[in-house]
């Protein structure tokens, strides 16, 4: 029971303690709970609550501008916002935990200029709100704006200099520096403008001029203070236009209209009648005033003016002028309202007293007046030659002006021209020639032209024609000329003689006997052909006979000649057309051919004919016997077997005959019209392809119908190996002659007792490596290789001893070198000891000459073995190819030797065993 009341009591004392301790967290946690705040760092600052806070408005879109910088009591993160009023624009964003406040649309001062909005703080629970403005700085972006456009003034022209006519304004809707305006003109030389005010004036010594000009267009400019934009420092202008009309006013004299002034008299005018009017009008034009017209000096009484309309008239007849230019003066003058003469003005009217044209020219000949001119001459009169023939006047009974005229000359261009061109009252015509190739008969046989007089300063322009007609007289001026430079004929081959070839033509352009041509032929192709003198028609020979393969072109020259020798050439070419009158023929009747089978062999036929298609030969096969294993090439005459035939026994097979000769009629046949044929029988002996390879073996396939071919350059290669062996022979013949020169050597050998001798490959005493083939005994022993110094520096020099040719080259590593015996020289014996090698070849072995002391010669088998010669006694003797006749050698050398010499060609014939096994 204890235990159990125990534990009750742990449990609620337990249960006590954590509610206590919520209860305590509880309150804690409700003492503690602070909202969050902003730094305020005042103003210019970046980074608080921005508040006092300004902004540019150029700054860019996108641009950093602020940090929104705050605390929690508690620690707390804490994020942060913004808002705005609603309908306004929202142009700043705010990432709520770092703060950045970013410009996301752009700025305007001038329409807005401060942003209101509220920025936020909170830690989650609390969230604190304050009202910030921003303001929006000025950038000077901005022109000045005219006001009141357009700009039209009208001003007086009797303003004063320096007065004021009118006040430009522009306004700048920046602030400070960039909202100040100044203002200047662009390139005005009668005006200036006050820089501040804008008050336009007229500059200091000038005036205004209606009369002059009536309107100016005056540029003004409007320059703000200037101020940064963008962080660049720059002015920004306005320009407008001042159009300034200029009003009249009464300060000019009357302008007379049309000056200069010309008045005529003429010799049918009556007193009264007009010469000329003069027009003056005031200057002032706004209120004009009336004019008055006088005459101040000068008439003598002949002229008179009306006052009123300005027409100057004739007092008296012409007759009675005593001058012919009168200069008269004019005043016109402006009357007032009270009819006084105002300002005026004086001009001259310049009268000329002139003759009436009343006669126009005229042409004369040697009767009177004359309007037709004929001439006879002969064609091509020198260039610049004068017409002599014909006599013309020409004459105007005018005056001065009225009398002047130019004479032309119409018809063929540049043939003549007429001299000369301007006429005062009268002249003689004179006619040159200027083209002398114009003037030619067989083109005109007469000419025309037309010649005519036109006044030049007149109004009326009166004018005179003639005809001028020259008749032309003919000369042999022209060589007969053919129609075409060169005749191309053809006629057919075998055409009989006097047969037509062609016709020429040549005309000549002159009249009478001059105009007749005759034709003559000539030239190294002429000899066949003839020409009619007259009808120029060119025939063969009566004796030629054309061969077109004989000759087929033939070229010449025809002559076209008038009477007195002047004549022209042309080239007639005749081409003689081949007719088909050959057949084609075969070397022979009977042709041998050799077939390989899968190789074709070929015929040929020649057609003598000397154009196609008369000499192109068509091949085909008549018969054959069989007839179905042959085919033949039309066109190269290439005759092979059928693709199906592939070997000698498959032909059999087909054929049912052993035999491998066949006979092929073959039929050449040519394209012409007619067409010809020869046959001719090919006899062909098939045979299978050899194994052959090579270029040795094409050429013997391609010379297989052409056996003198093979057989001669057979014989040119014997004759070339015959050349060469017998080259090769000299010189080994020369070589071996040189080396076979014995001369007295001596060499002595020692052998030590019971000492095995070994042998080595090495030059024999000076002896080069070009013969291998020599082995030398060396005992490597002292004595013996002191000897051989003694007896080498006791001796004179040697030459190298005779030996053997080499044996072929040993086979690598399988067996040593066969092995060559060879007895050296010893000292006490002039004699020398050869020995020939038996083995087949003609290589020889020497033995050299042995002394006649008691050493013997040592021989050991190189191939391998350990096997040694048998010591032979030394014997002072030779061993040559003779018989044993010579009756000076003893026995005893002669059985020495012979027993060497056995085994030395037992040796040899044992070295090369084991060279060739």
């Amino acid at each position: 029971m204890r235990r159990s009341h125990f534990f009750c009591r742990m449990k609620s004392m337990r249960r006590k303690q954590t509610l206590i301790l919520l209860l305590s967290l509880c309150m804690s946690t409700g003492k503690s709970d602070f909202a969050p705040y902003f730094y305020d760092n005042g103003s210019g600052s970046l980074s608080g609550n921005m508040a006092l806070f300004s902004l540019a408005e150029d700054t860019a879109v996108g641009t950093h501008v602020y940090t929104l910088n705050g605390s929690d009591p508690e620690g707390e993160p804490v994020t942060y916002g913004m808002t705005f009023d609603k309908g306004s624009n929202q142009c700043f964003s705010v990432e709520p935990k770092s703060g950045k406040v970013t410009l996301v649309e752009g700025l305007d001062r001038e329409v807005q200029d401060e942003i209101v909005a509220c920025v936020t703080i909170t830690d989650g629970r609390n969230k604190v709100v304050e009202n910030v403005r921003v303001f929006i700085t000025d950038a000077n972006d901005e022109k000045p704006e005219f006001l009141n456009r357009p700009f039209i003034v009208d001003v007086p022209e009797d303003t004063p200099s320096g007065g004021s006519i009118y006040r430009v304004q522009a306004l700048d809707r920046d602030i400070g520096s960039g909202g100040s305006v100044t203002y200047y003109l662009q390139s005005s030389s009668k005006f200036t403008i006050d820089g501040h005010s804008g008050v336009l004036r007229i500059r200091a010594g000038e005036a205004l001029d209606y009369e002059l000009a009536t309107t100016h267009f005056v540029t003004v400019v409007a320059k703000d203070g200037g101020g940064k934009y963008h962080g660049k420092y720059q002015v920004m202008t306005s320009t407008a236009i001042v159009t300034i009309n200029v009003l009249d006013t009464q300060d000019s004299p009357p302008v007379f209209v049309g000056t200069p002034y010309f008045g005529f008299v003429y010799e049918v005018s009556v007193p009264g009648s007009e010469i000329f009017t003069v027009f003056a009008k005031d200057g002032d034009q706004t209120s004009p005033n009336p004019i008055h017209y006088s005459i101040l000096n000068n008439s003598d009484g002949f002229f008179s003016i009306n006052s009123s309309s300005g027409c100057i008239s004739l007092t008296s007849f012409p007759v009675q002028l005593r001058n012919e230019l009168y200069e008269l003066k004019v005043k016109a003058s402006e009357i007032g309202p009270d009819n006084r003469f105002l300002d005026y003005t004086v001009t001259t009217v310049t009268v000329r007293v002139v003759d009436l044209n009343n006669h126009p020219p005229t042409f004369y000949g040697e009767n009177g007046p004359q309007n037709r001119f004929e001439l006879t001459m002969y064609e091509h009169p020198p260039e610049g030659e004068i017409l002599r023939g014909l006599k013309i006047t020409v004459n105007d009974s005018d005056q001065g002006a009225n009398a002047k005229f130019r004479l032309l000359l119409a018809g063929p261009s540049r043939v003549l021209r007429v001299v000369p061109q301007t006429v005062l009252n009268e002249a003689q015509v004179t006619i040159i020639v200027e083209n002398s190739a114009a003037i030619d008969y067989e083109k005109y046989q007469f000419l025309t032209f037309k010649l005519l007089a036109v006044e030049i300063d007149t109004p009326e322009r009166f004018s005179a024609t003639a005809d001028i007609v020259i008749n032309l007289l003919d000369t042999n001026d022209n060589a007969p000329k053919f129609s075409s430079e060169f005749y191309i004929a053809r006629i057919p081959e075998n055409s009989p003689g006097g047969s037509n070839v062609v016709s020429v033509t040549a005309a000549d352009p002159d009249s009478g006997l001059w105009g007749e041509v005759k034709y003559s032929i000539y030239g190294s192709g002429a000899d066949l052909f003839l020409i009619h003198p007259t009808s120029g028609i060119i025939y063969t020979q009566p004796w030629a006979s054309l061969d077109a393969e004989v000759k087929s072109k033939y070229n010449f020259y025809v002559k076209a000649e008038d009477t007195e020798g002047k004549y022209s050439l042309a080239e007639v070419f005749v081409t003689v057309l081949d007719q088909n009158d050959h057949r084609p023929e075969f070397n022979q009747n009977f042709l041998e051919k050799t077939m390989i089978i899968g190789a074709p062999v070929q015929i040929q036929a020649v057609d003598e004919d000397a154009e196609e298609p008369n000499n192109i030969i068509e091949y085909s096969i008549m018969k054959a016997d069989p007839d179905n294993i042959f085919d033949i090439n039309t066109s190269t005459g290439e005759i092979k077997l059928k693709p199906y035939i592939k070997s000698l026994e498959i032909m059999q097979n087909i054929t049912r005959q052993k035999d491998c000769r066949w006979s092929v009629v073959v039929q050449a046949r040519d394209r012409g019209s007619p067409s010809f044929s020869t046959t001719a029988v090919v006899n062909i002996d098939i045979t299978e392809a050899n194994g052959l390879k090579g270029p040795m073996a094409a050429f013997l396939m391609q010379s297989r119908d052409n056996p003198l071919k093979a057989l001669g350059l057979t014989a040119a290669v014997i004759t070339v190996m015959v050349l060469v062996t017998v080259m090769i022979s000299t010189v080994l013949y020369f070589r071996n002659a040189k080396s076979n020169r014995i001369t007295p050597a001596r060499r002595i050998i020692r052998r030590r007792a019971k000492e095995q001798q070994h042998w080595s490959f090495r030059p024999a005493f000076g002896q080069s490596d070009r013969n291998p083939g020599r082995f030398i005994a060396d005992d490597n022993d002292e004595d013996t290789s002191d000897k051989h110094k003694r007896n080498n520096s006791s001796s004179r020099a040697k030459p190298p001893t005779p030996s053997a040719p080499a044996l072929p080259p040993p086979p690598p590593a399988a067996s040593r070198p066969s092995e060559c015996l060879r007895a050296e020289r010893v000292s006490g014996s002039s004699e020398r000891l050869r020995a020939e090698r038996v083995s087949g070849s003609s290589e020889r072995l020497r033995a050299e000459r042995v002394s006649g002391s008691s050493e013997r010669l040592r021989a050991e088998r190189v191939s391998g073995s350990s096997e040694r010669l048998r010591p032979v006694p030394s014997v002072s003797g030779a061993l040559s190819r003779s018989s044993s006749t010579d009756g000076h050698k003893d026995g005893i050398s002669s059985a020495l030797v012979s027993e060497l010499k056995m085994r030395i060609e037992q040796k040899i014939i044992e070295a090369n065993k084991g060279y060739y096994y």
